[in-house]
């Protein structure tokens, strides 16, 4: 039943770690904007998404410390990091800066957007799990 419930919330869970962790990366792009060479960097969402689902089907995992004998052997999930790529100007810096102040915004905004929309999906799926168990 539990193998059931993760495997139903797997790519839900997945989303909403890969769009925390882009929205980390877009913040840090908009907080170096006035910094000399920085390089802006993202996230190739799609197929970090898919790396990470694929990665929760075939089991790849770390097996949990367990203390006593009599503890429930478990696999947990290893902790992915997705691949950071450099995003390409539309219109090249003086200073070797590329970040674009109005593509971060927006890239930030609808990252943000679609990160409360998978928490309303969730949470939908969670209320309405409740309301089967609680007939």
């Amino acid at each position: 039943m539990i193998d059931k419930l993760e495997a139903s919330l797997r790519f839900n869970r997945e989303s909403l770690n890969l769009r925390a962790q882009r929205q980390e990366v877009l913040a840090a792009n908009i907080a170096n904007a006035d910094t000399p060479g920085y390089k802006a960097r993202d996230i190739d969402f799609a197929s970090a998404l898919n790396r990470a689902v694929e990665q929760g089907r075939s089991g790849g995992g770390v097996a949990l410390a367990t203390t006593s004998a009599r503890h429930v052997v478990q696999q947990g999930l290893a902790a992915t990091s997705p691949e950071l790529l450099f995003r390409t100007p539309a219109q090249a810096s003086i200073d070797g800066n590329t970040v674009e102040m109005d593509a971060e915004r927006v890239s930030f905004a609808d990252n943000a957007l679609r990160y409360e929309a998978g928490l309303t999906v969730v949470s939908a799926k969670l209320k309405s799990l409740l309301a089967a168990l609680q007939g």
